[in-house]
Order: C-alpha cells, then sequence, then structure tokens
C-alpha cells in the first residue's frame, strides 16, 4: 500500500490531503480512484490508513478510517554527522542511513574535506536532500522522515555534541588498536536507567575521504566525543555511517528483543 508523508497542516482527525507532486504521482502513476486506500504520515510519528474520496485538479482528498500504530523507528534517536564527501556520496548516505532508522543528518566541513561549499547551491543541495530523505522515509515505511540540517562547520560541530547522551568519533585510528564500537554502545546501553523517557540521542561522526586528522579527533574528546573503531578494516566515508548504524540498532534490540531501552 501506498505511504505518502504530508505537512501536518494537510492532516486533521478525519481528513487527509495530498497536493503538489505526491497527488501527481497517486494520481497519475499509480492510477489511483476514489475508494483506493493509503497510508498517510505527517513525519512526527501519527500514521493513518485512509480512503480516497475526491481527486481533481492536483489535489487529492480523503477520509482517515483509522489509526495505526507507529512501530517502525529506532529505539534510540541517531543522528549522522557526515562530513561532505565528494560527488553524489552524501545521497547516498542519506538515502541508505534513512532505510536503516537515522533519524537526522548534519552535514559538515572539515580539514580534509575535498568538496569546496558553496552556500549559493546550499538551498538547492538542501532541497534535494530532504526530498531523497523524504522518499526513501516513504519506501521504508517510517513514521518519520529524518531532518537534514544546513551544512555545519567543525567548530559548530563540536558546539553541538553537548545536545547528546553519546557522541562517537568514527576514527580509524581506534580500530587499528581494536577499540572498537560494540563494548561502547554495550556501556551505554546498561547505563541508561530503566522507566526513561524519550529515546536516548546518539550522534555518529563520520569523516571524509580522508578521515579526521589527530588534531580533530582529540578535540572532538575535548568536546565529549568518544573515538572508536568500526573494525580493522578501512572503509569508504559512505560505508561507514551504515556501518554504524547497523551496530547501534543490533545492541538497542532492532534485531530482535530489546535489550536496553
Amino acid at each position: 500500500m501506498q505511504r505518502y508523508f504530508v505537512e501536518p497542516g494537510q492532516m486533521s482527525g478525519d481528513a487527509v490531503v495530498l497536493l503538489g507532486e505526491d497527488a501527481r504521482h497517486l494520481a497519475t502513476v499509480m492510477r489511483s480512484k476514489p475508494g483506493d486506500e493509503i497510508i498517510a504520515c505527517d513525519g512526527s510519528g501519527r500514521d493513518c490508513l485512509a480512503e480516497i474520496v475526491n481527486i481533481e485538479n492536483g489535489r487529492i482528498e480523503a477520509r482517515v478510517l483509522r489509526e495505526l500504530a507507529s512501530a517502525s523507528e529506532m529505539a534510540w534517536r541517531v543522528t549522522v554527522a557526515q562530513s561532505l564527501p565528494k560527488g553524489d556520496k552524501l545521497e547516498t548516505v542519506i538515502q541508505k542511513g534513512t532505510e536503516a532508522g537515522a533519524a537526522a543528518f548534519l552535514p559538515f566541513v572539515s580539514k580534509r574535506t575535498v568538496v569546496q561549499y558553496d552556500e549559493r547551491k546550499e538551498a538547492k543541495r538542501l532541497e534535494r536532500w530532504r526530498k531523497i530523505a523524504k522518499e526513501a522515509a516513504e519506501q521504508a515505511h517510517r513514521s518519520v522522515v529524518p531532518e537534514v540540517a544546513q551544512v555545519a562547520g567543525w567548530k559548530a560541530l563540536l558546539g553541538r555534541m553537548a545536545d547528546f547522551d553519546l557522541a562517537l568519533l568514527c576514527y580509524e585510528e581506534e580500530g587499528r588498536r581494536g577499540a572498537g564500537l560494540r563494548p561502547v554502545l554495550a556501556r551505554f546501553g546498561s547505563s541508561l536507567p530503566e522507566g526513561r523517557e524519550g529515546a536516548p540521542r546518539l550522534l555518529v561522526i563520520v569523516g571524509p575521504e580522508g578521515g579526521f586528522d589527530e588534531d580533530e579527533a582529540r578535540q572532538a574528546e575535548a568536546a565529549g566525543a568518544v573515538c572508536v573503531g568500526l573494525g580493522r578494516r578501512i572503509l569508504r566515508t559512505e560505508t561507514a555511517a551504515l556501518m554504524a548504524l547497523a551496530a547501534i540498532g543490533y545492541e538497542s534490540g532492532e534485531m530482535g528483543e530489546a535489550r536496553h531501552v
């Protein structure tokens, strides 16, 4: 069944309205008609089953049949901070990271970032990144569209680490020394108090193609991050976040009975 994210103002207690590209897709590509059912989501966790009642002039109106339980989000809320990679690699990180359960993405610029950041192109790129997140969330049957933030500088990223319960810097030197992600996640999970309200907030920080230098690793540690390795192999920058998300998903119970929630 087709799933669509709509703006909160397009979904009331008993009605849903689809506009623009979503309405065109449903009407022309899916050839939907009155009486067909869809799943509508407000992007903040509310999902409902709705029946189309009217299709007219790029606007689709539907009535809410019933609320649906939302059970597709990770127990731990993970933000992926990705240093800008070359080409369209960030699009891959956002698409696959959304499928893997990331709650948000924070692109940033670090010392070894090769991409020349151009503020004039920022709005267009950000719009595309957010569209990719929305489409991936629909495909993966997510209840929440991950936020994609504006590109930040390294100092700004350091300043945001205090907003998270655990910040992890993916650093290949730690992998060579055998200091892996798993024990850090296990200690973090076991430290969570029973009955805690709200999902734990984690930040996963991934460097560009050349990785982080030692000064950046030390700066991140001073700001509260834990440097971790993702195994003994060298990963591409677009692979690292997905490895971390898989490990976090496993430790938080994504693959079976929850261990730490």
